[in-house]
């Protein structure tokens, strides 16, 4: 491939729009309350430096945005050489924050701010930058990522929307409230109240269970997308999920806490989870799926039903401060929404092995 030669990737179009939908959605929510302030929209970019800013807030707006960007110049048209891909993508970068920015001033609960919008077109140029250097070689259908996930993952569309889901579930771990591989509570979503009381002998058996169920689900969901198993990519994928979860717990509580999560119920869960994960493995592939739907619905419904986490740190307030409630609100949603969105691929997933077996393949 030449200098200004490229191929448009279908994967790095469906990271680029996962992470643009939950960017607009951290930017924006709570949703609620619009109202017209009766001031130009344009306002805010003229403003004086504002007084309250610390360096976590100009870093998170920064680094946030890096993602998007790095995953949007493999996402363009291959028409566009890589210098224009790189232009576009810092255009539409600046374009995005300049718009959430500016939406904000309806929003009562939210300030637009020009740094913001300068800090986001600051990491949209490192992305797209870095995204012009490498994101050819890591989403080129020839770049050795690529080779492996054809081997490996089921083809097409089918398997980029499965690697963008488990990319969605290591983002739910950067909720550093949330116990070991909780996800789907819908109560923090919908204000809804907690059903049990705190007791500790309880609790530990179902941040246990949580753990376990969650573990199983999401290994038999991998193992579903794969044509050809391999026990290296699952192992991989729960270590980049711990290390998530280790790095959530040691920046947003102060003093960090890296092991928080390493609690008696999860390190119980984690153990039971990896013998549980063992033995389904070794069942029919056909049946992975099922028993991943099924891990997940009984995940989800204990974490529903489990009482508040006593053991936060006192200070993890900190999450609600500045920026880090932006990053905050966008794995909450994830975290509170990712088995539904895991359940409804795991469907489309078992119709595509049931016509598969019908064909003979």
């Amino acid at each position: 491939m030449s200098l200004h030669q490229r191929r448009s990737s279908p994967l790095a179009a469906w990271f680029a729009a996962a992470i643009g939908v939950l960017i607009v959605y951290a930017c924006l929510h709570p949703f609620t309350g619009w109202r017209d302030p009766g001031l130009p929209p344009f306002d805010f970019l003229w403003l004086p430096w504002p007084r309250y800013y610390t360096w976590i807030d100009l870093t998170v707006n920064v680094i946030g945005i890096v993602p998007f960007s790095f995953a949007l110049v493999a996402a363009l048209p291959g028409r566009l050489s890589r210098g224009w891909a790189v232009l576009a993508t810092i255009l539409i970068t600046f374009l995005l924050s300049l718009s959430v920015e500016t939406l904000q001033n309806f929003l009562p609960s939210r300030v637009p701010s020009n740094v913001d919008v300068g800090c986001n077109t600051l990491g949209g140029v490192l992305g797209a930058l870095a995204g012009g250097r490498w994101g050819g070689r890591l989403f080129d259908p020839r770049s050795g990522l690529t080779r492996w996930r054809k081997r490996r993952i089921v083809d097409g569309q089918l398997g980029e929307v499965g690697l963008v889901v488990l990319g969605l579930w290591l983002l739910t771990l950067l909720t550093p409230e949330s116990l070991l591989f909780a996800s789907g509570d819908l109560r923090h979503l919908f204000d809804l109240p907690t059903p049990l009381q705190f007791n500790p002998t309880r609790f530990v058996k179902v941040e246990a269970a949580i753990a376990a169920s969650q573990l199983v689900a999401v290994g038999l969901t991998a193992r579903s997308m794969m044509r050809r198993f391999s026990p290296w990519p699952v192992v991989l994928l729960f270590l980049l999920g711990l290390g998530a979860k280790t790095l959530a717990a040691a920046t947003f509580f102060a003093p960090g806490d890296p092991l928080h999560w390493a609690t008696p119920g999860g390190q119980i869960g984690l153990a039971a989870g990896v013998a549980l994960l063992g033995i389904c493995l070794l069942l029919p592939a056909r049946s992975h799926a099922m028993l991943a739907g099924m891990a997940l619905l009984v995940g989800v419904a204990l974490v529903n039903l489990a009482p508040e986490n006593p053991f936060l740190p006192s200070d993890a307030a900190l999450i609600r401060q500045g920026n880090l409630l932006n990053f905050h609100g966008l794995t909450q949603l994830t975290s509170s929404l990712w088995p539904f969105i895991a359940f409804a691929y795991l469907g489309l997933l078992g119709a595509h092995h049931q016509r598969d077996a019908l064909s003979g393949r």
